[in-house]
């Protein structure tokens, strides 16, 4: 019973640090960048835009880390960065998988480390993972969770339908 309980709480957790995530309300700093995490600990509004590799960006620890979703659909692939607060550089972190959600079809994948060149050994800033129902083209919503240095992170994604650009 007591496993049970504890179960239970650990849910409540999790679906509280999931609904508290990154609001990815549109709110620039006067330096046009992310304003993330204030000196208070609370998070202001921000705006992530697209990630370096042309993915979906996350909050991670109100603006610590930022992480990437991007999707090969060919290959049936998720691939996912740890970025610093900037977005500016990869974050090599020490865990032995991250844990993919997906909303809609609902299933979860566990991400494993895939270092990029210059990731210090026994660390990564990218993980990736594959699923059959990746080859669907569509747009993915969900959350990335991971624990780094003992300390749990967890951050909604939604993927967004490309706009035409204007000539």
């Amino acid at each position: 019973m007591r496993k049970l309980h504890a179960f239970g709480i650990g849910v409540l957790v999790l679906a509280f640090c999931v609904h508290t995530g990154c609001s990815n309300r549109p709110q620039k700093s006067s330096q046009g960048g992310d304003k993330g995490a204030t000196k208070n600990g609370k998070d202001e509004p921000h705006e992530h835009g697209d990630g370096p590799h042309g993915g979906t960006l996350a909050d991670w620890g109100g603006g610590k880390y930022h992480v990437e979703f991007c999707m090969d659909h060919g290959k049936k692939q998720a691939t996912v960065y740890i970025f610093d607060n900037n977005v500016k550089k990869p974050v090599p972190i020490k865990a032995d998988k991250l844990l993919l959600s997906i909303k809609k079809p609902s299933f979860q994948l566990e991400l494993k480390p895939m270092p990029q060149e210059g990731d210090p050994k026994g660390s990564a800033s990218r993980f990736v993972g594959t699923h059959d129902n990746f080859a669907t083209e569509q747009e993915f919503a969900g959350t990335i969770s991971g624990q780094v240095d003992g300390t749990p992170y967890v951050g909604d994604f939604e993927e967004k339908p490309e706009t035409p650009k204007k000539k």
